[in-house]
């Protein structure tokens, strides 16, 4: 492999969402090294891994087993590859999606990704604030209770409490941010996020690099 197929940061194209918004949003918060690709050889020789995704948690699944990515993202985590999931990219860390049925996500963070609860109008959409319940390396320097831009209608229970970075109240407290040894994920979207998000994405950018 050429050292430009083995980049910082991977941003992984598995046909769910907002790819070139991510690769700029990493580009914007100064991180160099940044590579949108569909290509599991890829992957497999990145430093960091970015897994966004916009959409239904069944279709991504699937896509992700059928592109050969699924196998090389559970490969590279067992490694300690730092990964972040964004929006969807985080609901798939987790064992069970049950988003119009019953799917099996990635298993990297043991639970379950279900609809937010009746009573409040779904999909979330907008800023929230975010409180940090156990502390994580992805909000140095982001104070408690800043706000981030949410757009979605499902959420992620983890079976650890440990596992939840950030927690935001909407109807009911969910967790809206994880982090389990070198896997991460964030419910809303950073690169949507104006100054804290781009710190967020700076911030795992460096997790990236005390990791290599």
């Amino acid at each position: 492999m050429t050292s430009a197929a083995r980049p910082r940061i991977a941003v992984v194209d598995y046909r769910m969402g907002n790819l070139r918004s991510v690769e700029k949003g990493l580009q914007a918060a100064g991180v160099d090294g940044v590579v949108v690709t569909d290509d599991p050889a890829v992957v497999s020789g990145a430093r960091g891994i970015v897994l966004p995704g916009v959409g239904a948690f069944r279709d991504a699944a699937a896509n992700l087993v059928s592109s050969g990515m699924r196998e090389v993202l559970l490969a590279r985590a067992a490694e300690g590859v730092p990964l972040l999931g964004i929006c969807l990219g985080m609901q798939l860390l987790a064992t069970t999606g049950l988003e119009d049925g019953e799917w099996s996500g990635l298993d990297l963070v043991a639970g379950v990704c279900d609809r937010l609860p009746g009573g409040v109008k779904v999909p979330h959409i907008g800023w929230n604030t975010v409180e940090y319940p156990n502390e994580s390396a992805l909000f140095d320097g982001i104070d408690a209770g800043s706000a981030f831009y949410f757009v979605h209608s499902y959420h992620v229970v983890p079976e650890d409490p440990g596992a939840v970075a950030g927690r935001t109240e909407y109807g009911v407290a969910f967790c809206s941010a994880l982090a389990a040894g070198n896997v991460f994920g964030v419910q809303f979207h950073p690169e949507k996020s104006s100054a804290n998000g781009l710190a967020l994405l700076a911030n795992f950018a460096r997790i990236v690099d005390q990791a290599n």
